[in-house]
């Protein structure tokens, strides 16, 4: 029986940021046009580090959901590996203009 699962996560190469990787992943598993979704980072003055998520137009939706219940679970997956990385880490979902 052929599983609906999406693959497993490769492991990031050397240089790259696993929580960038991560929201990534996630966010392609949601749209119908993955090779659509980039992932951007930078760090604020007080050492947060800011995820720039950015879909096509038409799965912006998609990744917010209704109510923004689905950009609300990605923030709290995101901010739990944090934990591990001891950063501090906010998604920012940019529209596709």
């Amino acid at each position: 029986m052929l599983s609906s699962r999406p693959p497993a996560m490769p492991t990031a190469p050397e240089g790259t940021d696993p929580l960038e990787d991560l929201l990534e992943f996630l966010a392609r598993s949601l749209v119908d046009e993955p090779e659509a979704v980039t992932v951007e980072s930078f760090e604020e003055d007080d050492g947060t580090v800011v995820l720039e998520l950015q879909v096509a137009a038409d799965d912006t939706g998609k990744v917010i959901g209704r109510g923004g219940r689905t950009v609300s679970a990605l923030r709290t997956v995101v901010k739990a590996a944090s934990v591990k990385e001891h950063k501090r880490v906010l998604i920012d979902v940019l529209d596709a203009d």
